[in-house]
């Protein structure tokens, strides 16, 4: 266990020194410059040359990878060209937000997949079975924006139950909708894979012994079927979570949540090439223990699965 934690640790290393580069470069090959962004409409090419030496944007590509670089091993992810804030210190304002939305999301998500596919495939109902996997399909299938737009619609402005964007001082009702847009996808998924792991694991011989030595049904459903069906769903929702955390772009955007993925919106669109490339990998690097996190719940579910991926 601790040479498999020390093995996927020391490859942070390579992997965000890859993620930094590559981010490097695409700074400096997609279309725009970060100075005229500053500089708005009104400029002289004095001013450009004087706020380009001044963001050191002046040097040699190569010059200021290296001083990049640099940065990083301090662990200094620079400062903003818009407001001259540490990048870091933005990350850490903003990041709580993205972390209440993702952890509020991927609970709806697991449980109401969960509940959902488990249903769909141990109920005696076929006709509650088709509406559940209907309802699986039109998640799977449906755009977070669309869907972010609609409960807007119902919920905002038909119903005026709920607001229809804005932090609200971090008001759970300010929450809900984005939460429940954010889950909607990843929510679908999990029923689809529950329903699918669930049937697998009936048909199983355990199954048939369980019931065969009289263990009720309710104990048969969570000892033995549910814990060996949440492989696959505990992999789709490390994922998903994972990328949650990493700034949720499109929810954030429709509901004005000022998290994360906000934030590098606002970043791209001003060209502020440190916080662009502060956030990612701030997102890379949470991405990795994320799946590191995942990896090391398989043998708490199921003790016959290794950390490195064998059996015993």
């Amino acid at each position: 266990m601790r040479t498999f934690i020390v093995k996927r640790l020391a490859m942070l290393v390579p992997i965000l020194l890859g993620v930094a580069t590559l981010t490097f470069i695409l700074m400096y090959v997609v279309p725009g410059d970060p100075v005229r962004a500053l500089a708005g409409e009104r400029y002289d090419e004095e001013t450009l040359a004087r706020m380009r030496t001044e963001l050191g944007l002046d040097r040699p590509l190569a010059v200021q990878y290296v001083a990049f670089l640099g940065r990083l091993a301090r662990f200094d992810l620079g400062r903003s060209f818009v407001t001259r804030r540490p990048v870091a210190e933005a990350i850490r304002e903003r990041f709580p937000r993205t972390l209440v939305l993702a952890l509020s999301a991927m609970v709806l998500a697991i449980v109401g997949g969960i509940a959902i596919g488990t249903i769909a495939a141990w109920g005696r109902r076929p006709v509650v079975s088709r509406i559940l996997m209907t309802f699986s399909l039109v998640g799977v299938s449906m755009p977070v924006f669309w869907l972010g737009l609609l409960l807007i619609y119902l919920f905002a402005i038909k119903l005026r139950v709920l607001p229809p964007s804005g932090y609200g001082g971090g008001s759970i009702r300010n929450l809900i909708l984005p939460a429940v847009t954010l889950s909607f996808a990843s929510m679908a998924t999990i029923a689809r894979v529950t329903r699918s792991g669930v049937l697998d694991a009936l048909g199983e011989d355990y199954v048939r012994t369980a019931r065969a030595k009289g263990l009720g049904e309710r104990i048969v459903l969570g000892k033995h079927v549910l814990r060996n069906a949440l492989i696959p769903v505990i992999t789709i929702a490390g994922a998903d979570f994972g990328s949650y955390l990493s700034g949720s772009v499109l929810t954030e955007s429709i509901f004005g949540w000022p998290g994360l993925g906000r934030f590098v919106v606002q970043a791209i669109l001003r060209r502020d090439f440190p916080v662009i490339q502060g956030a990612v990998l701030f997102m890379a690097l949470l991405f990795i223990l994320v799946n590191l996190a995942v990896d090391l719940s398989y043998g708490a579910i199921d003790p016959r699965i290794r950390p490195e991926g064998g059996k015993r």
